[in-house]
C-alpha cells in the first residue's frame, strides 16, 4: 500500500482561508464535502493536481453521515441479475477493507430461512457473491443449521407468519463508521498536500469565454467573501447537484430525485454477539438489516420519494413504524417506540434522466455530466464505490481537456490512520479504533480517561482531537460526526452537550456566549433524532 506523507501541523482554519486569499489558482476546487466529494479530490491531489475542497456545512453532515454503516457488494443487486455492479462493489469493498483497516472490518450476516427453498436458494446466492469478490472477499459464506443460525443470531423469532425457521446462511459484508471514513479521507486529502474547508458555501460560479473558471464563496462563520480560481470546478453536492447546476445555468433541468431512508437504534440486547440479521425480502419487497454497530443495535432501512432537501431531514411516522412492526415479527424480542434511543433519516440521490447529450453514465450507480460550459457534476452512488466514483470523475475532466494527463493512484492509498494492520475482531469498530495511528496523539491530549458519553466512549481528549485536528467547529460537529453520541443515543447526547461546548470554546477561544449559540443549534438538530 501506498502510504501519503504524514501532515506536519493539523489544520488550522483561520491559515487554510487566508490560503483562499493567497492562492492565485487551483487545478480542481470540489464543492460538496460528502463521500464522492472528498474521495474526488483525495483522487486529485494524489495525482499531484493542486486541490480545493469546500463544504458548505460540516463534512458528511448529509446523506454521508446517514448510511447503514455498511460496505457491501449489494446482495439485492445480484438478486436482480445486475452482475457487474455487484463485482465492482465488491471490488472497491475489499480494497476499501485493505486501505482502511482501522475503519472498515468483515461483519457476519445471518439470513434466516423460514421456508424450505430459502435456504439453496439464498445460499447458492451467496457462494457466487464469494466468487464474484474473487481475491479479495472476507470470508467464505456457509450454511447453518437450525441450531446454528439461533448460536449466530439468538434474538431471530423462531417462527414467522406461521413458519417455522429451517435454517440460515452465513455470508460476510463490510462495516464501517461513514463519518469517521469522511474525517479520515479529509485528513488523507491534507496528507497529499490538498486543502479542505468546511462551513464555505459556494455562492456561485465564474466563467471567462464561456467556460467555467472559479467559485465564488463565503465563509458562514466569520462572513469572508472569496473569488476562487480553478481549471476544473466539480460539484460533488449529492442531492444538492442541482442548486450548483443553476448557478450556471438557471434552466439545468432536475437531474436528481431525493429518496429518504430512516434508521432506528435499539439498545445492544436486540442483537447481542457480533452478526447482523438481513431480512432479504419484507413483506413490502424492502430489504431489512438489524446491524450490531458501536454497541447498539441498528435497525433500516426504508425508502421513501421526498419532494424537497432539508439538511437535517425529519423521520416520518410512517417509516418508523413500519422498521418497529417488521423488525417485531423477525425478532423474539419486539422493539417498541420506548426503546428508540436515536432515529435519523438520510437523503439519497436518485438520478433521473437529463435528456442531456453530454452526460456520461459510467455505471448504474453513478451518473457524470460535463455541461457545455466545462462544469463537472457527479451523483448518485454509494459510500462503497466512493473510490471508483471519484477516480471515474476525475478521468472524465481528463477527457474533456480540463486536466492534463495523470493516472489514477487510489486503488493502493492507505487512507490516514491506517498503519497496514487491520485492528482485532475484538476492538473493530470501537471509537478508539476508528483513529488508527493516531490513537497515541489522542491519548496524550488531556482528558484521555475523563468520559463524557459513555455509550459512544467519547472522552473530554476526543472533543480536543476534534478540535485540534479534525477542524470541528461545534458541539454537533462532535457529537454527531466526530463522534456518534447523537446517533447512539439522543439523550446521552444531549446530557454530555454542555461539557463539549465547554471543551470546545477553549479550544477554540470562543466566550460563554458562544457555547449558548453552539448549544441552542445542537437542541435544533437533535430533535430531529429524538422520537416525538
Amino acid at each position: 500500500m501506498n502510504q501519503p506523507l504524514a501532515t506536519v501541523t493539523p489544520p488550522d482554519r483561520n491559515r487554510l482561508l487566508a490560503q483562499l486569499d493567497n492562492t492565485p489558482a487551483w487545478d480542481v476546487i470540489v464543492i460538496g464535502g460528502g463521500a464522492t466529494g472528498l474521495g474526488t479530490a483525495v483522487d486529485a491531489a494524489s495525482r499531484g493536481y493542486r486541490t480545493l475542497l469546500i463544504e458548505a456545512a460540516d463534512f458528511a453532515k448529509g446523506t454521508s453521515s446517514k448510511a447503514t454503516k455498511l460496505v457491501h457488494g449489494g446482495v439485492r443487486y445480484l438478486a436482480q441479475g445486475n452482475i457487474s455492479l455487484v463485482r465492482e462493489a465488491l471490488h472497491e469493498r475489499g480494497l476499501l477493507n485493505r486501505n482502511a483497516p482501522h475503519l472498515v472490518w468483515p461483519l457476519g450476516f445471518v439470513v434466516p430461512a423460514y421456508n424450505l427453498l430459502d435456504q439453496p436458494f439464498y445460499g447458492i446466492g451467496l457462494k457466487m457473491y464469494d466468487m464474484l469478490a474473487g481475491k479479495l472477499n472476507l470470508s467464505p459464506s456457509r450454511w447453518l443449521s437450525r441450531r446454528d443460525t439461533l448460536a449466530n443470531a439468538p434474538t431471530l423469532a423462531e417462527n414467522v407468519n406461521g413458519r417455522g425457521l429451517k435454517g440460515g446462511v452465513l455470508y460476510y459484508d463490510g462495516q464501517f463508521d461513514d463519518a469517521r471514513l469522511a474525517l479520515s479521507l479529509m485528513r488523507t486529502l491534507f496528507d497529499l498536500g490538498g486543502t479542505a474547508v468546511n462551513y464555505v458555501r459556494a455562492t456561485g460560479l465564474t466563467t471567462t469565454g464561456g467556460k467555467v473558471d472559479g467559485v465564488t464563496a463565503q465563509d458562514a462563520l466569520g462572513g469572508a467573501s472569496f473569488t476562487l480560481r480553478a481549471r476544473c470546478v466539480i460539484n460533488a453536492t449529492g442531492v444538492w447537484v442541482d442548486s450548483v447546476r443553476r448557478m450556471e445555468d438557471k434552466n439545468a433541468p432536475t437531474m436528481v430525485a431525493p429518496s429518504q431512508g430512516v434508521h432506528l437504534t435499539l439498545p445492544h440486547d436486540f442483537l447481542p454477539g457480533k452478526r447482523a440479521i438481513l431480512i432479504p425480502k419484507t413483506d413490502d419487497g424492502r430489504v431489512l438489516f438489524v446491524v450490531p454497530w458501536n454497541g447498539h443495535t441498528i435497525v433500516g432501512t426504508t425508502d421513501s420519494p421526498r419532494n424537497d432537501l432539508p439538511l437535517d431531514p425529519e423521520a416520518g411516522a410512517q417509516d418508523v413504524d413500519f422498521i418497529l412492526s417488521t423488525a417485531a415479527r423477525y425478532l423474539s424480542r419486539k422493539p417498541t417506540r420506548d426503546d428508540v434511543t436515536s432515529v435519523w433519516a438520510g437523503l439519497r440521490p436518485l438520478v433521473k434522466a437529463t435528456g442531456d447529450a453530454s452526460t456520461k453514465s459510467l455505471s448504474r450507480e453513478h451518473t457524470i455530466l460535463v455541461s457545455q460550459a466545462g462544469l463537472v457534476t457527479v451523483t448518485g452512488g454509494k459510500w462503497t464505490t466512493y473510490r471508483r466514483m471519484a477516480q471515474d470523475v476525475v478521468d472524465t475532466a481528463i477527457q474533456h481537456q480540463l486536466l492534463t494527463q495523470a493516472s489514477c493512484r487510489t486503488e493502493s492509498l492507505a487512507l490516514h490512520g491506517a498503519n497496514g494492520l487491520a485492528p482485532s475482531q475484538e476492538h473493530a469498530g470501537t471509537p478508539d479504533s476508528y483513529y488508527g495511528s493516531d490513537l497515541p496523539v489522542l491519548k496524550a491530549l488531556p482528558g484521555a480517561e475523563r468520559m463524557l458519553v459513555k455509550s459512544s466512549g467519547l472522552s473530554e481528549a476526543h472533543v480536543r482531537f476534534a478540535a485540534r485536528f479534525e477542524l470541528a467547529r461545534s458541539a454537533e460537529d462532535v457529537l454527531a460526526r466526530r463522534n456518534r453520541a447523537l446517533f447512539l443515543d439522543a439523550e446521552a447526547a444531549m446530557l454530555a452537550a454542555p461539557e463539549v461546548a465547554r471543551i470546545l470554546a477553549e479550544e477554540l477561544g470562543h466566550d460563554a456566549a458562544w457555547q449558548q449559540r453552539t448549544l441552542q443549534e445542537l437542541a435544533g438538530v437533535a430533535a430531529h433524532y429524538r422520537l416525538k
